[in-house]
């Protein structure tokens, strides 16, 4: 972050630049606590397992004199491990952060457990052994897989890094050490200090083409991060996009990483033998979106996929997919939602729904502009809005029976060109009939079907957007 500027009409005014040191802010008390209560900043969905750890001994039985600032664990089941300095890095702080990922690298499942409830304890929460195991369980969506645990990631925030240190994490990092480097900044806007954090190293285009390509892993861990990682962004895409609203219905079909076809119809049979067993329920929850009916609990995709292949087969899965084991179920329309568009979703998998919306986002402002121009006696689609727009029929159509700003809304029609049954007037009162509005407007209507020479095209809707 290089420049931060304030801003009062048409001035903008750069705001101070300062740094921890000249506002008396410390490693430990300040810049620690911030990132133990905003762990984002050290990754996504990652879990703060403890801090100020030291807890090991070396070969003789004498402890370690070494403090880990920070741990955590993200949901792909790697270990993080944070490093940090409240100015500029020291040049061997990479030394100090391979130290603490090669100690903790040989930790369990107990060992973390014990950790986090020990930093709950010291933070004024009391939890059982067992339930902190359970914790850690849940937010990887399974077991905790040594062969990752042995891989940590390391995270090293600073106020700035010598060369020496940034040419050496940049071959570190070709040479297989998951390692990033986090910039922090302090400003000063309007009397209030603001912390910035910019990841500085690897940023995404080196990450994709330089280190990708130069990075040789182990087929079975590589497989296993990816296809984790993989799961959770489509997930995100999902969630970011709103396409599923809270309480769609997934039915569960065993696919990718499921072992041969007789095994995945052994675990079709079990989930059919019992209620439940094969649904799950979306809520927009990009940690654990899915709530399986069976027990109730919220587990990511991949982590239900996991903890069913168990229950019915008692083996540890390997590489499942858990986004392409559960897919639409066409026989439960949620609420607000078209009947028709939702049906167009039969049998699609949240692989295939992420695909579907990669890219879309929920910023209803062009939609709202888009509704405003609608000409009288014209007609259009939820599917031909949300391509203009970058979104999908399914929230487009949500969004317009639950929203009071949006007008116009009678002359959005199914991609069949009927009113759709989840019709809302913004305004409750009404007692008429948008066929009716229509037909008052000039757009001829058959069986309650909009004659198709009244629809806008999708060149006409976007002319309308840009005009």
């Amino acid at each position: 972050m290089d420049h931060l500027l304030t801003v009062t009409g048409q001035s903008a005014e750069p705001a101070a630049q300062t740094d921890l040191a000249t506002e008396s802010l410390y490693e430990r008390r300040h810049l620690q606590e911030w990132v133990i209560g905003n762990p984002q900043v050290l990754g996504e969905s990652v879990l703060v397992v403890t801090s100020e750890y030291d807890r090991w001994a070396d070969t003789d039985g004498i402890p370690a004199r070494d403090r880990l600032d920070v741990l955590g664990l993200d949901s792909t089941g790697q270990l993080v491990v944070a490093e940090l300095k409240r100015g500029m890095a020291d040049r061997d702080v990479h030394l100090q952060a391979i130290t603490y990922a090669a100690l903790v690298s040989r930790f369990s499942l107990d060992t973390l457990a014990q950790a986090h409830r020990d930093f709950l304890a010291a933070r004024g929460q009391s939890l059982a052994l067992e339930e902190c195991r359970q914790l850690l369980r849940d937010h990887v969506g399974g077991e905790l897989r040594p062969e990752l645990l042995r891989r940590p990631r390391q995270v090293i925030i600073a106020g700035g890094f010598p060369k020496q240190v940034t040419h050496t994490v940049v071959w570190l990092s070709e040479m297989n050490l998951d390692i990033d480097l986090v910039q922090v900044s302090m400003w000063k806007v309007a009397g209030q200090l603001v912390a910035g954090f910019t990841k500085v190293y690897p940023i995404p285009e080196v990450e994709e083409f330089t280190l990708a390509p130069a990075r040789s892993e182990s087929g079975a861990v590589a497989q296993t991060l990816q296809e984790r990682s993989r799961s959770r962004n489509r997930v995100h895409v999902l969630v970011d996009a709103g396409l599923l609203p809270d309480g769609a219905r997934l039915r569960l079909v065993p696919r990718s990483g499921g072992g041969p076809a007789a095994l995945r119809a052994q675990i079709a049979d079990w989930a059919s033998e019992e209620a439940g067993r094969g649904v799950a329920v979306w809520t927009n929850n990009k940690a654990k979106p899915l709530t399986w009916e069976a027990d109730g609990r919220p587990y990511t995709p991949t982590g239900l996929a996991d903890h069913i292949f168990h229950k019915v087969t008692g083996r540890t899965p390997d590489g499942i997919q858990g986004t392409t084991w559960w897919e639409i179920d066409p026989a439960h329309t949620p609420k607000d939602v078209d009947a028709d568009e939702w049906a167009a979703l039969a049998d699609l998998t949240l692989v295939d729904l992420a695909n579907q919306v990669e890219g879309a986002g929920r910023d209803w402002t062009s939609l709202h502009t888009l509704l405003e121009k609608l000409p009288v006696g014209r007609w259009t689609t939820y599917g031909d809005l949300a391509t203009v727009i970058g979104s999908h029929a399914v929230p487009v159509g949500t969004h317009l029976a639950t929203c009071d700003r949006c007008t116009h809304t009678w002359r959005v029609l199914n991609a069949k060109g009927k009113v759709s049954a989840g019709f809302r007037w913004p305004d409750r009162t009404r007692t008429d009939t948008p066929e009716a509005l229509l037909t008052t407007e000039g757009v001829p209507l058959s069986a309650g079907i909009a004659a198709p020479s009244a629809r806008l095209s999708v060149p006409e809707l976007q002319h309308l957007i840009e005009d």
